[in-house]
Protein backbone atom coordinates (compact mmCIF):
# COMPACT_ATOMS: atom_id res chain seq x y z
CA UNK A 1 0.00 0.00 0.00
CA UNK A 2 2.77 2.25 1.35
CA UNK A 3 4.74 1.87 -2.78
CA UNK A 4 1.06 2.30 -4.37
CA UNK A 5 0.80 5.20 -2.89
CA UNK A 6 4.12 6.27 -3.64
CA UNK A 7 3.75 5.18 -7.00
CA UNK A 8 0.26 7.09 -7.19
CA UNK A 9 2.24 10.66 -5.91
CA UNK A 10 4.98 10.50 -8.84
CA UNK A 11 7.73 8.70 -6.63
CA UNK A 12 9.46 5.25 -7.78
CA UNK A 13 7.37 2.89 -8.00
CA UNK A 14 9.68 -0.03 -5.92
CA UNK A 15 10.19 2.97 -3.07
CA UNK A 16 7.36 3.33 -0.29
CA UNK A 17 6.41 7.01 0.62
CA UNK A 18 8.23 6.57 4.05
CA UNK A 19 10.92 6.29 2.66
CA UNK A 20 10.57 8.71 0.18
CA UNK A 21 10.21 11.51 3.08
CA UNK A 22 13.37 10.62 4.30
CA UNK A 23 15.60 10.76 0.94
CA UNK A 24 13.85 13.90 0.12
CA UNK A 25 13.54 15.77 3.59
CA UNK A 26 16.11 18.83 2.41
CA UNK A 27 13.82 19.40 -0.03
CA UNK A 28 10.87 22.55 0.06
CA UNK A 29 7.76 20.50 1.87
CA UNK A 30 9.18 17.06 2.45
CA UNK A 31 10.31 17.96 6.03
CA UNK A 32 7.04 18.46 7.06
CA UNK A 33 5.49 15.78 5.28
CA UNK A 34 7.95 13.36 6.90
CA UNK A 35 7.29 15.28 10.64
CA UNK A 36 3.95 14.07 9.60
CA UNK A 37 4.37 10.57 8.55
CA UNK A 38 6.43 9.87 12.01
CA UNK A 39 4.37 11.05 13.86
CA UNK A 40 1.52 9.22 12.90
CA UNK A 41 3.64 6.15 12.98
CA UNK A 42 4.86 7.12 16.23
CA UNK A 43 1.38 6.92 17.36
CA UNK A 44 1.25 3.61 16.57
CA UNK A 45 4.86 2.41 18.33
CA UNK A 46 7.48 3.04 15.27
CA UNK A 47 9.63 5.40 15.96
CA UNK A 48 12.14 7.14 13.04
CA UNK A 49 9.84 4.86 11.15
CA UNK A 50 10.55 7.42 7.52
CA UNK A 51 14.60 6.60 8.85
CA UNK A 52 14.14 2.89 9.05
CA UNK A 53 12.10 2.90 5.91
CA UNK A 54 15.04 4.60 3.76
CA UNK A 55 17.65 1.68 5.38
CA UNK A 56 15.26 -1.16 4.63
CA UNK A 57 15.37 0.25 0.98
CA UNK A 58 19.07 0.67 1.18
CA UNK A 59 19.62 -2.26 1.98
CA UNK A 60 17.03 -4.18 -0.10
CA UNK A 61 15.17 -5.90 3.21
CA UNK A 62 12.11 -5.98 0.85
CA UNK A 63 13.51 -8.04 -1.15
CA UNK A 64 13.45 -11.88 -1.65
CA UNK A 65 16.77 -13.38 -0.25
CA UNK A 66 18.06 -14.25 -3.25
CA UNK A 67 18.42 -10.83 -4.50
CA UNK A 68 19.56 -9.39 -1.76
CA UNK A 69 23.10 -8.78 -1.75
CA UNK A 70 25.59 -11.53 -0.54
CA UNK A 71 26.05 -10.23 3.10
CA UNK A 72 22.55 -8.85 4.02
CA UNK A 73 20.90 -11.93 2.56
CA UNK A 74 23.18 -14.17 5.04
CA UNK A 75 22.23 -11.88 8.21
Amino acid sequence: MDQTLNALCGGWPDETFSSRCWRLRARPGWKQVRLIVDFVARLFGDVDHCEESYISEELRRQSPPELRPRSIAEK
